[in-house]
């Protein structure tokens, strides 16, 4: 009998010691952040005692426009671990953050940790009740909007950092006077949806959630390429055509050939019309879209109407939307960001927006009682 109880024992401690890690000082080290397959935004080295060394640049490269360069050093709370040279020392889990967009508070939805947000800039087009509920109790405040951010809230919020976007409209030296760090994070600008959604793992890594950020990335990943190989060249028959904006003041926005916005439309088996190499957007005269998309089979409209959007309200925005092919057949793809909360959850769930694409696209391929969250047709 006492030999089976040792046998048992030894098993258990092996098992424990395949699950964990300890560290130099006898403590265990929480689960790692599972290898990047799309974000090439940042990378991850973990050192002894825990340390995890993050490098963040810029996914698209373009090195004259990044402010700084940023390299973070992720140390255990408590722990003496030395900082490399170069690198800032942030002691983990942050219990205490500020956040400046909805893409980087979807992460924190998605993973469970509104307690961690103790500011945010406002909450116009907000749709989360717990937020909301958090900012009316006054447990997360309001820092005002970039360019225009107020240095006392932000003290009074105490946060141990502020997660940023340092390519926006900025407005940091307010904040960097505070003493604060800043954390940049950069998912808006992957050019894969998936490399978007990967971000998750970086704020998993600063509040202690990465198991929980692998895990999550992991559904997301395969559901969205389960529903990608639906849309491939070889599964589909036809490819049918899309472009995307709309005319506002004189010109139309229009993103270019590699942004993520295209890579979701070939991912859902459809042909984007623009096929430059641009990653993001640029201003383009009425006449130039409609030379490249006068006869495409659909249109991609995302906007805030304040009430009902309709074919009547597109043409009385400019009544040349009417001679557009995808005009005339009632296809056009509509999200109203008034009525959906896309900038708040979308960048976790491209496996959603992919499907909602997929069901316009092709409908054979998904199931006939699918309800779209996000895009639907217009009517």
């Amino acid at each position: 009998m006492k030999k089976i109880l040792l046998m048992i024992m030894v098993a258990l401690g092996l098992l424990t010691a395949c699950g964990s890690k300890k560290t130099t000082n006898g403590e265990t080290e929480s689960p790692r952040m599972e290898a990047l397959k799309y974000a090439k935004g940042f990378s991850v080295k973990y050192l002894e005692d825990g340390v995890r060394l993050v490098d963040v640049e810029d996914p698209q490269k373009d090195e004259d426009k990044m402010p700084v360069s940023y390299q973070f050093a992720l140390v255990p709370k408590g722990s003496d671990a030395k900082v490399p040279e170069g690198y800032t020392k942030v002691e983990v889990p942050v219990e205490r953050t500020i956040v400046m967009t909805m893409l980087q508070l979807s992460n924190f939805t998605a993973l469970d940790a509104h307690e961690v947000v103790k500011g945010i800039t406002g909450t116009k087009n907000l749709f989360n009740k717990d937020i909301k509920k958090r900012v009316k109790d006054g447990s997360i405040v309001k820092i005002g909007m970039e360019g225009n951010f107020d240095p006392e809230l932000i003290l009074a919020a105490n946060p141990e950092v502020i997660f940023i976007s340092p390519f926006k409209r900025g407005g940091y030296d307010a904040i960097k006077e505070t003493g604060i760090t800043l954390i940049p994070h950069l998912g808006y600008k992957e050019l894969d949806p998936l490399g978007q959604a990967e971000w998750v793992k970086f704020v998993g890594l600063f509040i202690g959630k990465e198991k929980e950020a692998n895990e999550l990335f992991a559904g997301i990943e395969q559901r969205y390429n389960d529903l990608k190989v639906k849309g491939q060249r070889s599964k589909v028959k036809d490819l049918p055509t899309v472009f995307s904006g709309e005319m506002h003041g004189g010109n139309w926005y229009a993103v270019g050939g590699k942004n993520f916005l295209a890579q979701l439309f070939r991912d859902a088996g459809a042909d984007y019309v623009i096929k430059n190499e641009d990653t993001g957007g640029s201003n383009i005269e009425f006449e130039q879209m409609y030379a490249m998309a006068a006869n495409a089979d659909y249109w991609r409209i995302l906007n805030s109407y304040p009430d009902t959007f309709s074919y009547e309200a597109l043409k009385a925005s400019e009544p040349r939307n009417e001679l557009f092919k995808a005009f005339r057949e009632k296809h056009v793809i509509y999200c109203n960001m008034k009525q959906t909360a896309y900038y708040e959850s979308t960048p976790v769930e491209p496996d959603v927006v992919l499907k909602d694409l997929l069901a316009i696209f092709h409908p054979e391929l998904v199931e006939k009682d699918y309800k779209p969250k996000y895009y639907q047709l217009l009517k």
